[in-house]
C-alpha cells in the first residue's frame, strides 16, 4: 500500500495533480530581519485564499517551506497566528523561518481567519463553528470530501510559494502542528514536490483514537478511509523523503506515535519524542525550526 498510496489516495478523493496558481501581491511590511507581505490567490471553487508571506530581509530565500496553521478550536486564527501577530508565540515560525534565511507561505484554511463567510479577521463568532462543520457535511452531501479541497488547497499553495519566492525546487517543504500536522501528513504523501516534511501533534492509529474517543478531524472523514489505510501507510509514503515525527507523550493526538513510526521501514523519520501534552512549547519550537533550517541547507555555489 505505501508505494500505491499516492495514487490510491488522489483516486479515491478525486484530486487533480499540482499545477502552477497566479497570485496577486499586497503590500510589503519589513521588520527585523525579515518582510511580510500579503498574497492572495484562488483556490479549487473559485474562493480567495489569503496568505502571508514571509522573506529574509535583504537577501534572497535559501529555501521554504508552507506552514499549515493549527485548529485549537479558534477558527478566528490562521496565517496571523503564523505570524506571531496572534495566539501562542510557539506557532510564530514565520518570523523564526525568515529571519533564518527561509521564505515560509502562511495560508489561512478553509474556514479560519480571513475564510469565514461571515467576518474576517481574528475576532470570534458565534457561527465559526458550525460553519466548520458545513465545509465537511455539504461536501459529503455532494459526494465530496473537506480532505479533497484541503489538499487541493495545500498544493495550490506550495505552487504559490515556489513562484513567489522564485525557489530551488529540492529546496521547498511543508510544516504544521495539529490541524496543520494532519494537512502536512497527507499532502507530503500525495506530493512529490514536499521534499521534506515536519508533523507535529498529528501522529496517532486509528485505532487509538477510536479507542480513546479521541476523535477525528473533519477533514479526515472519508468515507473507508480507516479500511484503506492507517496512518503509519500515510508516513511511509513520505519516504524516502525526510520526515520530523513531533509528539507529546501526554498529547492524546499522538498517543502512539512512537508505536506508529516503529511500523514504518527506512530511516528518513526523525522522533522527537517529549513528556508533554499537545500544545508546543520553546524547546520544541526550537528544534522544529533547526531542523527547518538544516533540511534547506547552504545555499547551492
Amino acid at each position: 500500500m505505501p508505494q500505491d498510496l499516492a495514487s490510491t489516495l488522489r483516486t479515491r478523493l478525486g484530486l487533480a495533480a499540482p499545477a502552477a496558481v497566479a497570485f496577486e501581491r499586497g503590500d510589503v511590511t519589513a521588520f527585523d530581519g525579515y518582510t511580510r507581505q500579503r498574497i492572495a490567490y484562488r483556490g479549487l471553487e473559485g474562493d480567495p485564499i489569503p496568505a502571508f508571506l514571509f522573506a529574509p530581509a535583504a537577501r534572497p530565500a535559501r529555501g521554504g517551506v508552507v506552514v499549515f496553521h493549527q485548529h485549537n478550536g479558534e477558527f478566528h486564527f490562521g496565517k496571523s497566528e503564523i505570524a506571531g501577530l496572534v495566539g501562542s508565540p510557539f506557532q510564530a515560525f514565520g518570523p523564526a523561518l525568515a529571519r533564518r534565511g527561509l521564505a515560509v507561505l502562511a495560508p489561512d484554511a478553509l474556514t479560519f481567519e480571513d475564510r469565514r463567510g461571515q467576518v474576517h479577521g481574528v475576532e470570534p463568532h458565534d457561527y465559526d463553528w458550525l460553519q466548520h462543520y458545513s465545509a465537511m457535511s455539504y461536501r459529503l452531501l455532494d459526494g465530496d470530501t473537506l480532505m479533497r479541497k484541503g489538499l487541493d488547497d495545500a498544493q495550490r499553495a506550495l505552487s504559490v510559494l515556489i513562484d513567489a519566492a522564485g525557489l530551488d525546487t529540492r529546496r521547498v517543504g511543508i510544516a504544521g502542528h495539529s490541524y496543520g500536522g494532519y494537512t502536512a501528513l497527507y499532502h507530503a504523501a500525495v506530493d512529490p514536490r514536499c521534499r521534506f516534511v515536519c508533523i507535529s501533534g498529528a501522529v496517532c492509529s486509528f485505532d487509538t483514537r477510536r479507542r480513546e474517543e479521541t476523535g477525528i478531524t473533519l477533514f479526515e472523514a472519508v468515507p473507508g478511509l480507516a479500511q484503506m489505510i492507517d496512518t503509519h501507510d500515510v508516513l511511509a509514503a513520505i519516504g524516502p523523503r525526510p520526515t520530523l515525527v513531533v509528539s507529546g507523550t501526554a498529547d492524546k493526538y499522538s498517543r502512539d506515535a512512537d508505536q506508529v513510526v516503529a511500523k514504518v521501514a527506512g530511516d528518513f523519520i526523525a522522533e522527537l519524542r517529549v513528556e508533554r501534552g499537545h500544545a508546543l512549547d520553546q524547546p520544541r519550537f526550537d528544534a522544529i525550526v533547526a531542523w527547518l533550517v538544516e533540511r534547506v541547507g547552504d545555499p547551492p555555489h
